[in-house]
């Protein structure tokens, strides 16, 4: 950093703050649904989130995607309005997201806060486990506004 961006020499510079890192995004993730509106919220929390740098390969290779900045999270899972009362689930649903994709979108953005667009994502991966509609998704995250 130039004397002209930090006129105070003794103040820290850009160079004294790390890339958010798995645990604030983690941290993002869990206020997102925490700010979901009922009765989204309480059916939302018995959803695991996992945080990882990026998809796996087989995952990659199943969607048919090479690029792994393309994919800024899944839902692994299976749909409320898919489940029976018969199935009994081995694991909890899952979403997941990929820190190093949405931290490039986020840069590439640049024009939105990080926790937005990690709410942003979460509430996506989450209308997979809701069989949320369009409209739906649009009444509880109006990203374009």
């Amino acid at each position: 950093m130039t004397t002209a961006d930090n006129p105070d020499p003794q103040a820290p510079g850009w160079d004294a703050f790390p890339a958010p890192d798995l645990a604030l995004f983690e941290q993002l993730a869990h206020e997102a649904v925490v700010n979901l509106p009922q009765p989204w919220r309480d059916h939302a929390t018995h959803v695991a989130l996992r945080i990882t740098d990026f998809p796996p390969d087989d995952v990659l290779e199943a969607m048919g995607m090479e690029d792994p900045y393309e994919l800024t999270g899944l839902y692994e899972g299976t749909p409320l309005t898919e489940k029976s009362v018969m199935e009994q689930p081995t694991h909890p649903d899952i979403v997941w997201l990929f820190r190093r994709p949405i931290l490039e979108e986020w840069i590439d953005r640049g024009d939105v806060g990080l926790g937005d667009l990690i709410a942003h994502v979460v509430v996506h991966e989450l209308a997979h486990h809701f069989g949320w509609s369009d409209d739906d998704i649009a009444r509880i995250d109006p990203w374009w506004e």
